[in-house]
Parts: C-alpha cells; structure tokens; sequence
C-alpha cells in the first residue's frame, strides 16, 4: 500500500535529517517506526503527509508511493483524500470547539450525514468518556482525553492509513494501556493501516506486526515485532533492559554506540 524508496528530507535546502530511507506499509497492517527523540520520525511522517512544506522541508531524493502511484510531489490536501491521514504530534485540538465539533472536523470531506453519524457514534463506542465530554470545550479536557479526541478525530475521515506520531507521549501508563488497545481494535474491526511513531517500544510491540528502528535520520534495523521484542540491542537501548533483564541506568543507555551489525 505505502513504500518509501530511499527517500532524503532537506529543510531550508541546508539541514538534511532523513537519509535514505525506505519502509513499506502493508494493507490492514500496524507499523511501528521506532527511535529516540530526534531521530526523523516525525519527519519521515510529514514527508509522507505532505506538511514538510510548513516548515520549510522537502522531499529531496527518493520516492514516496500509495498503490504504486507517487505521492511525494502532491499536497497534503490530496493526500488527505486518498485517505492518508495523520495526527500529529502533541495533541492538537480545536481549543475553542466542544469535543463534538472537534469530531466533526474529522469529516469535513464527506457529504453524507447518515454516514458521518454512524463513524460519530463508532468513535463514542471506542471512547466512551468523549460521549460524556461532547459539549465540553476541548481546550478545558485533560491531555489524556485530548489524546482520544485526536485519534478519534482521525478515525472520523475514514482513512486508510492512520498515522500517530506519539500517542503515548506524557500519559499515564494505564491510559496508555487503554488507548493502544483501542487502536488495535480499530484496526482489526476496520481494516485500516496504522503507521505508529513511538519512543515507548515496549507498548508499540505490543500490537505492532512489524517495526523499523530509526536512529540519526536512517533506519538501522527492521522486522517482525517479534524479532524486535527478543532483539539483545533494541531491549537495552531502547527498553532500557541489559541481557541479564536488569534496569540500565539512563546515563548507560543514553551514551550506547550502534552496533556494527546494524549497519
């Protein structure tokens, strides 16, 4: 469904970050792009989405395809309707719409209002405390009920491939729990591809098929969750576990060097 053949990301034509990278998404599947902060995920997610050019980045080398077709010369508003949708990165609502009309704006594309609300009350199945919030101004709820109105928000344009940059980012570990479980039925129940960008690799893995590791603007290692999960190097550096199943330190693991295996 989605490939990325050898793509370069250049911002301000001086400031390369993604360096030849390649990652493919199949239909109905979860992908897990996996990496420290700064590493380019959420790069390689706009270069895919089309919003490089709000902040001055471009795809400079390589291919970008969607069912064979080339996206990476398109905007993102023809992207969006291919059904590529993305929710970025730290939770952005409409703070002065109530939770509804947040939804709602999920959907603005569609024309058909039977259909707009069947997704409505899917997405109040999935998150049940968005129903009891709908009135609610937005930018009054709590990061975690944010959280679910973003996703919820991209589960109303009916895409075909979800993308979240971050989902877990500053939540309680429960809430965490919850919210990866919704997604995960999301995706069984509908079928649609979810490419996920995470620093928490333990709760990725958990309902990932498949994950890259991403580190300095290159994927430097990939394979089933599986695989990834039992990896020696990715559960210390990035678990923070050692080969004995004992805590690293955060000074240990933040000063590791690639393995030259990964190369």
């Amino acid at each position: 469904m989605l490939k990325l053949n050898n793509i370069e990301v250049t911002y301000l034509n001086v400031i390369r970050v993604l360096h030849g990278v390649s990652l493919a998404v199949e239909d109905g599947a979860i992908i897990a792009l996996l990496g420290a902060n700064g590493a380019g995920k959420s790069t390689t997610l706009k270069a895919i989405s089309g919003l490089l050019h709000i902040e001055e980045g471009e795809v400079t080398d390589g291919t970008i395809e969607w069912n064979n077709d080339r996206i990476d010369r398109k905007n993102a508003e023809y992207i969006g309707k291919l059904g590529i949708i993305q929710a970025l990165e730290g939770r952005h609502v409409f703070e002065h719409l109530t939770t509804e009309e947040n939804l709602l704006v999920g959907a603005h594309n569609r024309h058909s209002r039977g259909s707009v609300k069947t997704d409505l009350d899917m997405v109040y199945d999935y998150f049940p405390r968005l129903k009891e919030l709908k009135r609610n101004t937005a930018g009054y709820l709590s990061g975690g009920e944010q959280q679910m109105l973003v996703i919820g928000r991209a589960m109303m344009a009916r895409p075909k491939l979800m993308m979240l940059d971050e989902p877990s980012l500053g939540l309680a570990p429960l809430l965490v729990e919850e919210i990866y479980n919704i997604i995960k039925r999301f995706n069984t129940e509908s079928k649609t591809s979810v490419l996920l960008v995470e620093q928490n690799v333990r709760i990725a893995l958990s309902i990932a098929n498949y994950g890259y590791v991403m580190e300095n603007g290159r994927i430097v290692l990939d394979g089933s969750a599986d695989f990834l999960k039992n990896n020696e190097d990715v559960k210390e550096f990035y678990m923070g576990l050692s080969t004995v199943g004992t805590k690293k330190s955060y000074r240990d693991v933040k000063h590791y060097k690639r393995r030259k295996r990964w190369l």
